[in-house]
């Protein structure tokens, strides 16, 4: 592996991620501009959104002023040196931002200083898994700390069943208002553990906007709750309207028989995700 020809990949995914919307999230965002009333504040809000959008693409730059926790999933063949790529990886985001593709947003959680270079134990996030594929896949996400701050868990227990889960779902997204920037894209970890609820609510927000789970009953689950969502009448920014929510995605895991965690992880309109092959 040529070091140097991964570190610039690496700055470019960064480039991309954070001035670029995918194209999942902005056909969806220019889809919902449709539905909203001509002349209202929902429309005009969404019509800001595109706008910004496309001044960001244009100029090539951040599209938000905060460029967010910045989370990487690999997934490597056998025999890959993780720990030289998460040193280049490094690299590129210091170097990213001191171009100014990263604003200076990491700080030590206890003292507050600020490295100026993003920088830090659990920064960047690392996401690991091996496969057989002869190539390495790398997913970006640039998650937006306001959003992110509006992410919940919750352990429930069997007897609250799909309604709790449901229910549960669906407050959070409200609670969040327009602290989350909405729309938003509501991303679900049902099962596995108090931690794995976590991961996977996250991992869910690595799958195209509105790509429904592959799994029937959750695709429908999925369906039902975005509609309560968007019942809500919160709208594009907190001004009303029909788009609250842009898609909600599940990921589940098996539980143990007295458990059932689940976990929110919300989403910005600003989902910056980007992913490249190697």
């Amino acid at each position: 592996m040529n070091r140097e020809t991964f570190r610039q990949n690496m700055l470019e995914l960064i480039r991309r991620t954070s001035a670029y919307l995918p194209p999942d999230v902005e056909n969806v965002i220019q889809l919902q501009r449709k539905l909203e009333t001509s002349g209202s504040k929902a429309g005009f809000a969404l019509e800001l959104v595109a706008q910004n959008i496309g001044l960001a693409k244009a100029k090539s730059l951040p599209i938000c002023q905060d460029t967010g926790t910045i989370n990487f999933y690999f997934e490597t063949p056998r025999n890959v040196d993780q720990l030289e790529l998460e040193d280049l990886c490094r690299d590129a985001v210091k170097e990213a931002t001191k171009k100014g593709f990263l604003r200076q947003n990491s700080v030590d959680s206890v003292d507050g200083i600020n490295t100026g270079d993003n920088l830090g134990p659990g920064s960047p996030v690392f996401h690991w898994e091996q496969t057989r594929d002869a190539n390495i896949h790398v997913r970006l996400v640039l998650k937006g700390g306001g959003c992110e701050n509006m992410s919940r868990f919750q352990m429930l227990t069997p007897a609250h069943g799909l309604e709790g889960i449901v229910d549960f779902v669906t407050e959070t997204a409200i609670l969040a208002g327009p602290n989350a920037c909405p729309p938003i894209v509501v991303g679900v970890g049902i099962g596995g553990s108090f931690e794995l609820s976590a991961v996977l609510a996250k991992r869910s927000l690595l799958r195209k906007v509105g790509e429904r789970s592959p799994i029937p009953h959750v695709a429908h689950l999925e369906e039902r709750i975005l509609k309560k969502i968007n019942e809500s009448g919160i709208g594009p920014q907190g001004y009303g309207g029909e788009t609250t929510s842009l898609a909600v995605q599940i990921e589940i895991g098996a539980c143990h028989i007295a458990s059932l965690p689940v976990s929110v992880n919300i989403e910005c309109h600003a989902h910056r995700h980007q992913e490249v092959v190697l």
